[in-house]
């Protein structure tokens, strides 16, 4: 059985898709750790950072939805 990082990485490999989410998903990281960095947030800066945290939130959640995709092929591709 595949682990998830297993999987990541094979679809790092092979999935334009997956990769260009993923680097999606760390550059919001980065731009959140940024923020998280100041002490005080402006008005804007707060609501900058909650569309950054959902934004972030998304791209994971198509990152793990590639993987279950791929997981699911994976099971019908092995031999029974």
């Amino acid at each position: 059985m595949l682990t998830d990082s297993m999987i990541a990485e094979q679809l790092r490999r092979s999935s334009h898709e997956f990769r260009t989410v993923e680097e999606a998903h760390h550059r919001l990281d980065l731009e959140l750790i940024d923020l998280q960095k100041r002490h005080v947030l402006t008005p804007a800066e707060e609501q900058s950072k909650k569309h950054l945290q959902k934004e972030k939130l998304a791209k994971k959640d198509k990152m793990a939805e590639l993987m279950r995709v791929y997981r699911g092929h994976d099971l019908q591709a092995a031999p029974r």
